[in-house]
């Protein structure tokens, strides 16, 4: 399938971080889905995720600290399981370096398959070689896709998972407007490597 025809959900996790002898586990979620190749605003959907008690890492980033009573009181992962399954069962995924968020959901839900993958990170190494690093904020800039993400996400900022979402979901909407880009499908994009990493560089 087209990948500007099909519906992909873009998904972004804030984490715990790294402790010693504590998992890193999620504690907000944010999705948008694009269909036909846009960004659809109506499909947003986020939550903050209860943690328990294990400690966050000092250097995690995001708001977390100032939201320590409302995560106590959220639901777990696995129980926002009902809006999630429509969603991330038998879509293409897509995120800004997939690895934290497919761990995320895989560990969360082990008995279901998920996928496949787009990473926004690989292509806009792809899409953008030149610039001076790919983080989610770099690659918005390039894209010229900030403001729009403001608009979406009034209040909001980075490390926000719905934000970093709907900031990814704009830079795959502006991708896919490039020349060729266009008739790539899903398949293809889930296998495309920046050249310098084909090369094994």
């Amino acid at each position: 399938m087209l990948a500007n025809e099909a519906p992909i959900v873009v998904v972004d996790f804030e984490t715990t971080g790294v402790v010693s002898g504590h998992p890193d586990v999620p504690w907000q979620v944010g999705m948008v889905s694009l269909e036909g190749g846009r960004v659809r605003p109506e499909t947003l959907l986020t939550s903050l995720l209860r943690t328990g008690d294990r400690p966050f890492n000092r250097f995690a980033p995001g708001r977390h600290a100032e939201l320590a009573e409302e995560i106590a009181a959220a639901p777990t992962l696995p129980e926002i399981w009902p809006e999630l399954c429509d969603r991330l069962c038998g879509r293409p995924l897509a995120a800004h370096n997939v690895a934290t968020e497919r761990k995320v959901i895989q560990d969360a839900f082990p008995l279901h398959t998920f996928g496949p993958w787009l990473d926004t990170l690989k292509l806009a190494r792809i899409a953008w070689p030149d610039l001076v690093d790919h983080k989610l904020e770099t690659v918005a800039l390039r894209a010229d896709v900030i403001d729009r993400t403001i608009e979406v996400c009034p209040g909001r900022v980075w490390h926000d998972a719905l934000f970093d979402a709907v900031a990814c979901a704009f830079i795959f909407e502006t991708l896919l407007t490039f020349p060729g880009w266009d008739r790539l499908t899903v398949n293809a994009l889930e296998k495309a490597r920046p050249r310098r990493y084909r090369q094994g560089r």
